[in-house]
């Protein structure tokens, strides 16, 4: 009975070092850090997804895909991209993660330093300047001015994005 309870204990063990480790490789894929402690996620792969964060002060919500807390405490939004590669991240893909970073701000009470974007191959660290922060804010303003106008001209020349876009029939602009 003993030997069958120490083989037991010792199966049980041999599970959890290879759940942990399957685990720790799976979070280094998403980009997240292996020494960070998980917060927020809305991907649902390690717990439920959460609720969207908003901040009434910037009239802005939005989901991160995680937010990590790393040994230091500091609070790091991670947004991933699993389908893009570039070898440096786009404009929008940093504006976006800007507005996290904002978000988490208003949620923990303290301020980023950086924020993780994750492509493909790749994860960028993308630093939240105070250039970056006027920049967000005044593109939310532009935003929120289009809202009300009659006619919003087309702000890209990507066939690409026209071609999937949701309005694509009714857009006097449309590329493809």
């Amino acid at each position: 009975m003993e030997i069958f309870l120490g083989l037991v204990i010792i199966l049980a063990l041999a599970a959890a070092l290879f759940l942990r480790r399957t685990g720790r490789a799976e979070q280094a894929q998403t980009g997240v850090p292996i020494d960070a402690r998980v917060v927020y996620s809305d991907t649902g792969a390690w717990q439920r997804v959460e609720k969207p964060l908003f901040s009434r002060r910037y009239r802005l919500t939005g989901k991160p895909d995680y937010i990590v807390q790393d040994e230091t405490d500091a609070m790091i939004p991670i947004e991933v991209k699993p389908n893009r590669t570039a070898p440096q991240p786009r404009h929008s893909d940093t504006l976006q993660l800007m507005a996290y970073g904002i978000l988490v701000e208003e949620k923990f009470g303290a301020r980023l330093e950086y924020g993780l974007l994750k492509y493909r191959d790749q994860v960028f660290e993308i630093t939240f300047t105070e250039e970056l922060r006027a920049e967000l804010f005044k593109v939310l303003e532009e935003m929120r001015a289009a809202r009300h106008a009659d006619n919003v001209p087309r702000s890209h020349d990507d066939p690409l994005k026209c071609k999937y876009c949701g309005y694509r029939e009714e857009c006097e602009e449309r590329l493809a």
